[in-house]
């Protein structure tokens, strides 16, 4: 009798157990947050994690022109690239992304929806560090090629917490359009007072950075660039520098960086230029932009205006490095910044010319 009511409480208990699971995975299932079997078409979607929706966001939105990046590329939108390059565009944003994560994006996007051309933001900041520090934080399962790890999506703890988090978020009109999501335009001010307050200006280091400092990890990310122009030798390759602003020279001379970042900066056109389906922008040498703190909020990340500005630069060539010019132009880049007077952002008269009414000083 025992036995009998011990089998009997397991099979209900069981019994229970799939019930559970199986109303998570439904779920999950018709929410779907993460974008991965489609894009909502009742609502607008809620945009809340990158790492996790890009995937879908890749699925779903076939498009000519796609830009992938880190948060740079965050206030840059796929209507400016079909404005700039026609067709439709596409913005994938991977904050403070590594290369082997870019990787996976693009190994999904060429499996799935293989653009005419792709844009790609070479932040000196991520193409210059270790490829090691890698958090982990990618869900590998969504950008695969395997069907048969589905289950990770419709029965994972995480994701039945973003399909009630979706529906709420739905509920009180929080939903954005897909050229709008993960854009942070509207809660920062950008302002040169706002980019100076949030810089950070480091003491000036006792000794500099050897010029190879920075090269061995910078070549083994610009590895994985490199073999996205042999793998997709039919996509157009736009790779541009991305435009930091003038504070980030400061930054990185005063940290005694500026030789070894120039060696980064000359290996990348080194290990890129030769290929045919790729061009190479130099947007981070732009003074039009760059020297505009009004564009920026901090020391390197520029506002939409600034980010259309850059689109057009790139569809015209304005910044383009070949084989030819890029010693020059880094050459002269390097004298330009190593003379710069950076003091005149912290000096009386630059406070003057926003706060009096003649502009002058006094």
């Amino acid at each position: 009798m025992e036995q009998r009511a011990y089998q009997k409480w397991t099979r209900g208990l069981l019994l229970g157990l799939v019930l559970v699971l199986t109303a998570c995975a439904a779920i999950v299932y018709r929410v779907d947050p993460c974008f991965y079997y489609r894009m909502p078409t009742d609502r607008e979607p809620v945009f809340f994690s990158e790492r996790y929706q890009t995937a879908g966001i890749v699925r779903n939105n076939p498009a000519d022109v796609v830009l992938l990046g880190s948060s740079m590329t965050a206030n840059c939108y796929g209507s400016q690239l079909e404005t700039v390059f026609g067709g439709t565009g596409l913005r994938l944003t991977i904050p403070d992304g590594y290369f082997s994560e870019f990787d996976q994006v693009m190994g999904l996007l060429m499996r799935t929806h293989p653009p005419k051309r792709v844009l790609f933001a070479m932040d000196t900041n991520i193409f210059t560090r270790s490829p090691d520090g890698v958090t982990g934080a990618m869900p590998d399962y969504l950008y695969d090629a395997s069907t048969i790890n589905d289950v990770k999506y419709l029965l994972n703890k995480d994701v039945l917490y973003y399909s009630l988090y979706a529906l709420m978020a739905q509920r009180w009109d929080e939903g954005e359009t897909l050229d709008k999501g993960f854009s942070w335009m509207d809660t920062v001010w950008w302002n040169h007072m706002t980019a100076l307050e949030e810089y950070t200006r480091p003491d000036i280091a006792p000794e500099p950075m050897p010029r190879d400092g920075l090269l061995a990890d910078a070549a083994k990310n610009l590895a994985v660039a490199a073999s996205w122009a042999e793998r997709y030798p039919e996509v157009e390759f736009d790779f541009y520098f991305s435009p930091y602003s003038i504070l980030y020279w400061d930054k990185i001379g005063r940290m005694g960086e500026t030789d070894a970042v120039f060696a980064a900066l000359e290996l990348a056109c080194e290990t890129l230029l030769p290929y045919e389906n790729v061009t190479l922008h130099g947007l981070l040498f732009d003074r039009d932009i760059i020297e505009h703190l009004d564009y920026y909020c901090d020391y390197v990340h520029h506002s939409d205006e600034a980010g259309a500005l850059a689109l057009e630069k790139i569809h015209s060539g304005t910044d383009r490095l070949t084989e030819k010019n890029y010693r020059e132009t880094l050459a002269n880049w390097h004298d330009f910044v190593v003379n710069y007077d950076y003091d005149k952002f912290w000096d009386d008269y630059y406070w003057y010319q926003f706060h009096t009414p003649a502009g002058a000083k006094t």
